[in-house]
């Protein structure tokens, strides 16, 4: 921010309205992934997901969660873009800091609150249903998919998620002004479908963390909270 460049002549009231407005948007981010991870993680107890690492889930059953996710990531990108850009998920996040979209100050303080929200909506969500038969989701890979063929789904299927947003929402080129966030949220279920048997489709590292913590199963969930390495990469030099 030029802010810093003369940060000597700021005056108070300069200073304020600085950190005002990155405290905004920082508890921003925090709520809207929060309501996201709530509802995806609702959505899929609901639905009555499979606990046993690596069973597939019907058809029918992904399909509902898919939606309930695709809704909620259209709906909270379009209802939070103008308080923080409704981020939701730190590969977002560590993608636009790689294209100068936001600084590196901003994008920790975002990655720290989406890792805070989620494992806010998942402890919140263990102790709401502590009754129910289905626990809070976790994601690990389906059966017969090993480390190196859920690291390749989940890079191609994360970065298709950045290449949409950047495509709709970011590129002042784009035909389809007004609807990224919708399009965003129909890439999240397209690739939830698509990737849930077999990666578990987290494309979000957030959504992954918080479960995980939640339940202290952490296994299969290490590797995906690895994979935002080569998410960022693929990010970086594509987009």
């Amino acid at each position: 921010m030029a802010a810093t460049k003369h940060a000597d002549s700021f005056d108070e009231r300069e200073v304020a309205v600085v950190d005002t407005g990155c405290v905004r948007t920082v508890l921003g981010e925090l709520v809207l992934t929060f309501l996201f991870v709530f509802t995806g993680v609702a959505a899929a107890m609901a639905a009555g997901v499979p606990e046993l690492p690596g069973a597939a889930m019907p058809m029918a059953t992904l399909a509902g969660v898919a939606l309930a996710q695709a809704l909620a990531a259209g709906v909270l990108v379009t209802a939070g873009f103008h308080v923080s850009g409704g981020h939701l998920n730190p590969a977002v996040t560590v993608a636009l800091l790689a294209r100068g979209h936001i600084t590196a100050f901003r994008a920790v303080l975002y990655v720290v609150a989406q890792l805070l929200a989620s494992s806010l909506a998942c402890i919140l969500l263990r102790c709401l249903t502590g009754g129910q038969p289905t626990p809070v989701p976790v994601h690990t890979l389906g059966a017969g998919i090993g480390p190196m063929q859920g690291l390749v789904m989940e890079i191609i299927l994360t970065f298709s998620l950045l290449f949409v947003v950047y495509a709709t929402i970011l590129d002042p080129r784009t035909t389809v002004p007004g609807y990224g966030p919708m399009l965003t949220g129909l890439i999240v279920g397209a690739n939830t479908i698509a990737g849930g048997n077999f990666s578990g489709a987290s494309m979000n590292p957030a959504r992954s963390f918080g479960p995980a913590l939640a339940t202290g199963v952490w296994n299969q969930s290490l590797d995906l909270l690895g994979w935002p390495i080569g998410r960022w990469s693929v990010g970086r030099f594509c987009l």
